[in-house]
């Protein structure tokens, strides 16, 4: 059987008991058909994983037994996601993606040419708590709610270096060697591609890097993808 594993949002520590919401505890027993006894892996997202014994399981809820600590907590470099939401399938593989390949917080944005005027940010973020769940990780990234790229960067820390994934540079791919380290994030395009204002806003911004991510267009999801793997393998923790 697969390694269970499960985000819980409650504090853990040896001998600590932890209640099961209505839907966990039928996942455990229901779905996974768990027994009383049955042990599993949990983790908080701040004090990384640790076994857990299920004590009971019912329509109404649960309970464990947390035991020892697997796992250290692992964080995420200092790195978030800014994207513009494009359909719901490839949106839901965006927020995935970037839990898996280790983002900070996901940022969904409104441009110029987003299609999407609107997002489940409850939603999305039990993608990034199942995508955590997954990969083994033990840090689950913020979902932030959709908010107009324009307010985002008016009110935008010139600390936080952005990396634009600028299609028109369509080449060879740019190194990153040399860049500063500290915080970063990457801002993805929608499917028609930034505006011409606001093409000329983001050029203006001395914190804003394009590059290209080679010689031809990516779509949005996997450009997302892309520019998370070329961060990661040259400023983040991948080195």
């Amino acid at each position: 059987m697969a390694r269970i594993r499960l985000f819980i949002d409650h504090p853990l520590a040896p001998g600590q008991a932890v209640p099961l919401e209505a839907g966990q505890a039928h996942y455990l027993s229901g779905v996974m058909r768990l027994k009383p006894g049955d042990t599993i892996a949990v983790f908080n997202g701040r004090d990384g994983e640790w076994s857990a014994r299920l004590e009971s399981a019912s329509k109404r809820g649960g309970l464990l037994a947390v035991g020892e600590r697997t796992a250290p907590q692992m964080d995420p470099p200092d790195l978030w996601l800014i994207f513009a939401p494009i359909k719901k399938a490839r949106t839901d593989f965006i927020v995935e993606k970037a839990a898996e390949l280790g983002c900070a917080r996901i940022l969904p944005v409104q441009t110029d040419h987003t299609n999407s005027e609107r997002i489940r940010q409850d939603r999305l973020q039990a993608h990034a708590v199942e995508a955590a769940e997954q990969c083994g990780g033990t840090f689950v990234p913020q979902v932030a709610d959709l908010t107009p790229l324009a307010r985002l960067l008016d009110g935008w820390d010139g600390g936080r270096r952005i990396l634009w994934a600028d299609e028109s540079r369509a080449g060879p791919v740019a190194t990153l060697q040399g860049l500063p380290p500290g915080p970063w994030a990457i801002l993805i395009g929608p499917e028609g591609g930034f505006s011409a204002a606001e093409r000329a806003a983001l050029g203006r911004m001395a914190f804003v890097t394009p590059v290209s991510l080679g010689p031809r267009i990516l779509r949005a999801d996997t450009a997302a993808v892309a520019a998370l793997t070329l961060w990661q393998a040259t400023l983040g923790d991948w080195r």
